[in-house]
């Protein structure tokens, strides 16, 4: 992913507001998504990855990649606390934003958060 801002999302089946997220998300990733940008999600039940798959399909965020950590190391080496975790991360995979907790991924401010890295990102010029 260097390279790119990521907006790297931990989510589990179990979240409920993970649920509400998933198409948003997935709707960011349709509409911004390439060469310099991706929304990464990273599922983190223990139960495989079937579930998680299961769950992006009836979310309908068919658009995003299915990456799983049945560890659960991520989630506490990213600090996390609650669920879900977003972070934003730069080209460098630097944090420049955290969120805990739900957020409307669908909105104009999101969509204006995640142009605006990207633009940061860019050189001047």
């Amino acid at each position: 992913m260097k390279g790119r801002v990521v907006l790297l999302n931990i989510w589990a089946t179990w979240c409920v507001p993970c649920r509400e997220e998933m198409p948003q998300l997935n709707a960011l990733q349709a509409d911004l998504g390439g060469a310099d940008f991706e929304v990464v999600a990273i599922n983190i039940d223990k139960g495989g990855a079937e579930k998680a798959r299961t769950f992006l399909e009836e979310t309908k965020a068919t658009d995003l990649a299915l990456y799983t950590d049945p560890s659960g190391k991520l989630f506490s080496k990213l600090k996390a606390v609650g669920m879900p975790t977003t972070l934003l991360l730069d080209p460098q995979g630097k944090e420049i934003g955290r969120l805990v907790g739900p957020a409307d991924w669908a909105s104009p401010e999101a969509k204006r958060l995640v142009e605006a890295a990207i633009a940061a990102s860019k050189p001047a010029g």
